[in-house]
């Protein structure tokens, strides 16, 4: 398939040279000349324009094109805006990027009506996609997801990324990583929730690493009788000098708790076992807002994932003002000598 390619960053450039490999031909659209020709020159890309214009031009040749958007959310609605100017009705348009449901709903209402189909497709897999593979989930049409499959079997792991589940003779797109989960937005919402597990999930990690970062905290504790901190009841259960980066290590094999996520946090603190060239602010870059948004809407208890999200929100002292006013509280009420 010949298809357009917007937006060629890491994973952009990614999913081009799958697709490359696959036997497809990428057209990419850079306004950084150096670069996309320095992704051309590697055979990254099959070629590349500087407008979008010439884009479509060169896509849609012999008919209608597939484009595919992997820019982040918040251009999405400039850059489809753009494209717009220049498709043609049967036109594809996916959106790779991490867009809210609701906005892609809306979208392919709106590009419906142009005789254009426009597929959310909620992508997992970062930089190291390009070896392992894209973790997909689409939303759209029948028809146009079909038309794509070509497309999502490139990007996707494959069938032999994991153990089957059961022996059934019929292999599910899913088996290979990619899966059509319902009709516009439901790819994008499928993501959603995929990202706001992740956070619940990194969240325990972190959590559980810091208390062995702190085992040791007894061999230091000096009682000094400060009234405003409860005492550590027993100095000598705490005196553990444990290897954090060993744990990590030791946990990646065999263990109920083993996972990808578990490889990468091995790999940074083996590299840096104090963790000193991050300063503990974690962003949030939407979706777990949104799954939190959707669990409230829905009914659903969602305590984890609620709870991860609002570590990052202390992570980033957005709560301090919160514990001022606690210290205000228990200095009038109680002459606590308060920090």
């Amino acid at each position: 398939m010949k298809v357009g390619m917007i937006g060629l960053g890491r994973m952009g450039e990614g999913m081009s040279r799958r697709l490359i490999a696959a036997g497809h031909e990428v057209h990419g659209f850079r306004n950084n000349v150096q670069k996309a020709e320095a992704q051309y020159e590697a055979g990254y890309i099959s070629g590349y324009t500087t407008s979008i214009q010439s884009l479509v031009q060169v896509v849609n040749g012999k008919g209608p094109g597939v484009y595919m958007m992997v820019v982040p959310a918040e251009t999405v609605e400039d850059t489809l805006n753009e494209l717009l100017q220049f498709c043609v009705e049967g036109d594809i348009i996916i959106d790779h990027g991490n867009s809210n449901f609701k906005d892609s709903r809306r979208r392919a209402e709106r590009l419906s009506k142009l005789g254009i189909q426009y597929l959310d497709c909620g992508t997992s897999g970062g930089v190291y996609g390009l070896e392992r593979g894209y973790c997909l989930m689409v939303g759209g049409t029948d028809t146009a997801v079909s038309a794509c499959r070509p497309i999502f079997d490139a990007l996707s792991p494959g069938i032999d990324a994991a153990p089957r589940t059961d022996d059934r003779s019929y292999v599910s797109p899913a088996e290979h990583g990619w899966l059509r989960c319902g009709g516009p937005g439901a790819g994008h919402f499928v993501k959603m929730v995929h990202n706001g597990v992740e956070y619940g999930i990194m969240q325990a990690y972190a959590e559980g690493f810091n208390i062995l970062h702190e085992a040791n905290a007894g061999s230091k504790y000096v009682k000094a009788g400060d009234a405003e901190v409860a005492p550590m009841d027993n100095p000598a259960d705490y005196q553990y000098d444990i290897d954090v980066a060993e744990v990590a290590e030791c946990w990646r094999r065999g263990s109920v708790v083993g996972s990808w996520l578990l490889d990468l946090t091995a790999d940074v603190l083996r590299s840096d076992r104090e963790l000193s060239k991050f300063d503990g602010g974690v962003s949030d870059s939407g979706e777990g807002r949104w799954t939190v948004h959707a669990a409230v809407d829905l009914g659903v208890p969602a305590p984890v994932i609620s709870s991860a999200l609002w570590a990052r929100f202390e992570s980033r002292r957005l709560g301090a003002f919160t514990a001022k006013v606690l210290n205000g509280m228990r200095a009038m009420f109680g002459g606590h000598d308060v920090r």
